[in-house]
């Protein structure tokens, strides 16, 4: 074989940064199938028609591994015995054979076919690599080149690494445009695999592109001084971030902003001017939730007795719109920051309430003291009119004794 073959093989794996085996392995199973229709193509217990390339000798080896019968049933899987002998003079009815098969038997037809297995294999193999090294990338963020925008679904079809990927409409930040060449930043959400092979999710939407964001900029988080605790996020519009620091000489949300808010400023840019809440981390609840609330001030939070992550916060009057935000958009990205059932009331509202509260139990507290003590005095009533004795009545009939003896005595 022409060693220029394989150096076209090797020159073309490495074009594809796929491996020359499995490159090999491919045109061995194409110059296989493009002669299953001559030799054995309807067989199916079978593969009648075998290819070996070699390599290190550079040859190519192609046969047909026929069965020896004395009637021919299966044309292009079978031989004669005659004939089988002419080949392997040790033939025997149920033996087989190998027929060689030269590569000048391939027409135009077997030619195309070989090709078209070749190329599928190639593609495969790219999809492979690109899909592993999709995986490799998992939770993220890449550069991308916009390739094609699809005008009426509004998908992106994007360049990634060598390889491809589409990022929906609904994974784009509302608003925001592209155009064809455009370099853009995404987060690789995942890779999932079904019965249609493995898709790639990617996103500018998903809080973890902002929690990615944070640890590219800000140094303390990327070191592992400073630690995310919680991400929330409206893409577009607004999100909140919660960090925390064991070291209490490093303060996160400063770390967080920068130097004349540099590092949050430089977020802020990439997200197209999304708005951002930094807030610390505290495990006390009632600081958690009132920090999250942010921007309105909370004066008192009222944690469920009951151990259910509910509570009750109070804002001034004046501030209930804007601890709820625009279509409650603060109020939701505070319950999902904390994870957190969050009621807001305003503070006359809410201490009103509290009052309420706590007249009503105070009255269900006398009732249940003044039912308790009525339980009480009946039972201590119904004890004693069981240990009272009976008075006993005078005998009747020693009085009439006595009468009859004043009778006999006159």
């Amino acid at each position: 074989m022409n060693s220029e073959f394989f150096e076209a093989v090797n020159a073309l794996a490495a074009e594809k940064n796929i491996s020359t085996e499995y490159l090999f392995t491919k045109i061995e199973a194409a110059l296989a199938a493009a002669m299953r229709k001559n030799y054995g193509g309807n067989n199916k217990d079978r593969e009648v028609v075998k290819c070996h390339i070699d390599t290190e000798k550079h040859t190519i080896s192609i046969w047909a591994e026929l069965e020896v019968v004395e009637e021919i049933t299966e044309p292009g899987a079978q031989i004669l015995l005659e004939d089988a002998k002419k080949i392997d003079k040790k033939a025997k009815l149920g033996s087989f054979v190998n027929k060689t098969i030269e590569l000048s038997e391939y027409g135009r037809i077997a030619a195309q076919t070989a090709k078209h297995v070749i190329r599928q294999g190639i593609r495969e193999a790219e999809r492979s690599r690109q899909i592993e090294e999709f995986r490799s990338k998992k939770q993220e963020i890449v550069s991308a080149k916009v390739a094609r925008i699809d005008p009426i679904k509004g998908n992106v079809s994007l360049e990634i690494a060598g390889g491809d990927a589409v990022l929906p409409k609904k994974e784009q930040v509302p608003g925001e445009s592209f155009r064809e060449g455009q370099h853009i930043q995404v987060y690789i959400v995942d890779v999932r695999d079904d019965e249609r092979g493995s898709k790639v999710m990617i996103s500018r939407t998903h809080p973890g592109f902002v929690r990615r964001l944070f640890e590219r900029e800000v140094p303390e988080i990327f070191e592992g001084e400073v630690e995310i605790k919680s991400v929330s996020r409206e893409a577009g519009s607004r999100t909140k971030i919660a960090v925390w620091a064991a070291n209490e000489d490093i303060d996160p949300v400063g770390a967080c902003i920068g130097p004349k808010g540099a590092r949050v400023n430089t977020i802020v840019d990439v997200l197209g001017g999304e708005k951002i809440d930094i807030i610390q981390y505290s495990e006390d609840p009632a600081e958690y939730i009132s920090a999250a609330l942010a921007p309105a001030e909370v004066t008192e939070v009222l944690v469920a007795p009951n151990g259910a992550r509910e509570c009750r916060a109070a804002v001034p009057d004046n501030q209930l719109s804007l601890a709820i935000g625009n279509k409650g958009q603060n109020a939701r990205l505070a319950a999902k920051l904390t994870g957190w059932k969050i009621d807001i009331k305003p503070e006359s509202v809410f201490y009103e309430e509290i009052e309420n509260e706590k007249a009503a139990a105070l009255e269900a507290e006398i009732a249940a003291a003044e039912a308790a003590e009525a339980e009480a005095e009946a039972a201590a009533e119904a004890e004693a009119a069981v240990e009272e004795p009976v008075a006993e009545e005078p005998a009747a009939e020693p009085e009439a004794e006595e009468s009859a003896e004043e009778t006999n005595e006159e």
